[in-house]
């Protein structure tokens, strides 16, 4: 077995890939042409987006929306860069939401964390042993 996908649901699958692009410049895989869902190039495991009515549609008990939590749920998507500070910026610039500046970690990782638009926490940091 191996981890393939990781699928967040959101409330506009476009704009979700439009702003990982903008933010993190991420490249778009795939739009379904349904709107409903759409992949991004982040290496082996793919970073999807899927539409809430999808996620209705999965599960009968319904699920927790991210952009609908006034905190962050208890998951994150970790992008590793060189640049922390500078990554940090440029997904401020492009609409997140700072939850943590960018600092040293005792381990020696730079990391912050900032919020998207559709909910969705996110750490920036640099390679672990860095």
């Amino acid at each position: 077995m191996k981890f393939g996908y990781t699928i967040v649901y959101v409330p506009e699958v476009a704009a979700s890939l439009a702003f990982f692009e903008q933010a993190f410049g991420l490249q778009r895989r795939f739009l379904h042409e349904s709107g409903t869902y759409g992949e991004l190039e982040t290496g082996g495991t793919t970073l999807s987006f899927a539409a809430h009515a999808l996620g209705d549609l999965n599960f009968a008990g319904g699920h927790v929306p991210a952009d609908q939590s006034a905190q962050p749920l208890g998951f994150e998507i970790a992008l590793v860069t060189d640049d922390v500070p500078a990554a940090h910026a440029r997904a401020v610039a492009a609409g997140a939401r700072e939850m943590a500046a960018p600092s040293q970690k005792p381990w020696g990782q730079v990391v912050s964390y900032v919020r998207c638009p559709d909910g969705i926490l996110v750490e920036l940091c640099t390679p672990v042993g860095a």
